[in-house]
């Protein structure tokens, strides 16, 4: 169960953080890749690896998500290059954090740009080669945060945007539903990246998770691949429109 072999997925956001790590899942189950990212140097860099690592073909593509033209050149070279594309994963993303008295208009639009119209504009560009064939896989990260509020970081418009995510999802697992296209959402807890070591490193936040995360901890790398390989494989075909939490049970109280 669960080879992607001879399969393609799209991931943005790949340079660094979870998109760089859910890459690397899905070459490790024999995936093609198109990688995309604004760094394309470290782009590069991950295509060396994962070529002579999983020996899988890796396209790696300069796309900053929030730009149109960007996206839909990176759609076409995929198309060009594999003639398909089974699964997408938006997965690119960064935010202002600010309160709802403290937040400027750029620094909430900039957020809204980043984390929810780009999954949208990415969405459209890929999943009309989805439709051509009649089969996708598309996976949202989204955020627990998209989920619920919270008390300890005040940064409403990721909030805003993530909750905003989690009904597009929905939306467009309805709309793509038959046509051979799934749509879900994976809602992580708190994981190191780039954007996030330094909040999660301080004294305060740890405390902060040992009482409102039950596993007492923050997640490790690699334990959101096991969902994103279950929602991109073919065995997964009745599932669309999930909104699947990983976040070691901080949404469950």
């Amino acid at each position: 169960m669960f080879d992607l072999k001879d399969q393609v997925a799209a991931v943005t956001g790949a340079s660094s953080g979870l998109g760089r790590q859910m890459a690397r899942a899905f070459a490790a189950q024999g995936a093609n890749l198109v990688i995309m990212a604004r760094r394309v140097e470290r782009l590069k860099e991950l295509k060396d690896e994962l070529e002579e690592q999983y020996h899988v073909q890796v396209l790696p593509v300069q796309c900053d998500v929030t730009n149109t033209e960007d996206i839909k050149d990176a759609a076409k070279k995929a198309e060009t290059k594999f003639g398909h594309v089974d699964i997408l994963l938006n997965c690119a993303g960064s935010s202002k954090d600010k309160g709802v008295i403290e937040m400027t208009d750029d620094e909430w639009d900039f957020t809204i740009a980043t984390d929810l119209t780009s999954v949208f504009k990415v969405t459209r560009a890929f999943a009309a080669i989805m439709k051509k064939n009649h089969y996708g896989r598309i996976i949202n990260i989204a955020s627990m945060y998209g989920l619920v509020g919270n008390t300890e970081i005040h940064t409403v418009a990721y909030h805003a945007s993530k909750g905003g995510v989690v009904n597009f999802t929905r939306a467009v697992a309805a709309e793509l539903a038959m046509d051979g296209i799934t749509c879900n959402a994976i809602c992580p807890g708190y994981f190191y990246t780039e954007l996030t070591t330094e909040v999660l490193d301080t004294d305060r936040f740890q405390e902060f998770a040992k009482t409102h995360v039950p596993m007492q901890r923050y997640g490790k790398e690699g334990e959101l691949n096991a969902g994103a390989i279950f929602l991109a494989s073919k065995e997964a075909s009745y599932v669309t429109g999930l909104i699947m939490p990983i976040d070691g049970g901080y949404t469950c109280i």
